[in-house]
């Protein structure tokens, strides 16, 4: 395959445009994706959203840039689609933390114990699990769950740990993180608030707790999002992968959006090194040669997919259903 480097000259937009119709390809991208990548995007959104929007179209491609857990979750959901990732490099922290034999040696372990594990983490890891759980359904789930019931929450502790506090749940924590999450600085943060006083925090809750205690909003991506939309000041300091802001500036030109700052005072570090391998040129030759293609072995996506229609039946309201589309937020 021909290497980035030699498309020097290409009009990507104008040739990503013209295989889209050509391969009858949906293009889907996450929230932190590189903005000429949000701006070229079918559907713009949080990962499963995104996966669910695809099953309903009729492409016959699906083009995800995000990162790989995600596309896998895009075929489990849409086996008959192709579905390429423009970097198979493009992993995540959290699936990375979550090897699935480990995970299986975890749940032996505690043989009483469900596993609601978060959706960031491998389809082996999905397969392993009893319900797959988003930001926004987790704790609809857990309301669900019988107190006395002992419950795995992997891989991310950050997240598990929150929803313990929130709900009073003793929930056995695998030990991941999101490295990017991780990474916010709870004194630089206070630096930040006392630049803008008033001026409200929106958190993701796979903030380490130092960082949430300080948030007046705690949600997914896309409740951050929505938050943003509703919110009557002018300024707003947003404590997740800052490229979700380029679309609060999009549709909010007027109002500030400044990213919670990094341990070296900066949000640099608060950039996700796997969703930044995604570039215009790989998305190019992902639609061009069909390669890197997510391919699943059937009797594992069947067992993978078992968890993700418990979600669903357990918090189908729940489960976010918007995405930006191409104009506006929708939603439940």
């Amino acid at each position: 395959m021909d290497q980035p480097t030699n498309l020097a000259g290409l009009d990507l937009r104008a040739e990503i445009d013209r295989l889209r119709t050509e391969r009858n390809a949906v293009i889907l991208a996450h929230y932190y994706q590189k903005p000429e990548i949000q701006d070229l995007a079918d559907f713009v959104g949080d990962s499963l959203d995104l996966s669910r929007k695809a099953q309903a179209t009729d492409a016959d491609v699906i083009a995800f840039c995000g990162v790989r857990f995600m596309a896998e979750t895009a075929k489990i959901l849409s086996p008959q689609k192709t579905v390429v990732l423009p970097d198979m490099d493009a992993g995540c922290s959290l699936e990375d933390s979550c090897p699935p034999e480990q995970f299986a040696a975890f749940r032996a372990q505690h043989p009483d114990a469900i596993a609601l594990t978060y959706i960031n983490c491998s389809t082996a890891v999905k397969a392993l699990s009893d319900v797959i759980v988003t930001s926004s359904s987790a704790e609809a789930i857990l309301a669900k769950i019988p107190p006395e019931q002992k419950i795995i929450f992997g891989p991310d502790r950050n997240l598990g740990g929150y929803l313990a506090r929130k709900t009073g749940r003793d929930l056995i924590l695998w030990p991941g993180v999101c490295i990017v999450h991780e990474a916010f600085s709870e004194t630089e943060l206070l630096k930040l608030k006392a630049e803008h006083p008033g001026a409200p925090v929106v958190a993701h809750p796979e903030c380490p707790a130092v960082i949430l205690d300080h948030a007046d909003y705690v949600g997914s991506t896309r409740g951050i999002l929505e938050y943003a939309m509703a919110m009557p000041g002018d300024t707003l300091i947003v404590a997740t992968e800052p490229h979700i802001i380029h679309q609060m500036e999009k549709a909010l030109p007027t109002k500030r959006f400044i990213g919670a700052p990094g341990a070296d005072g900066n949000c640099n570090c608060n950039i996700c090194p796997y969703m930044a391998l995604n570039t215009m040129e790989k998305l190019y030759l992902a639609l061009r040669d069909l390669t890197p293609r997510i391919e699943i072995e059937e009797g594992l996506r069947l067992e993978a997919k078992k968890s993700l229609d418990a979600m669903m039946s357990m918090a189908g309201a729940a489960v976010g259903q918007g995405d930006l589309g191409k104009v506006k937020v929708t939603g439940d």
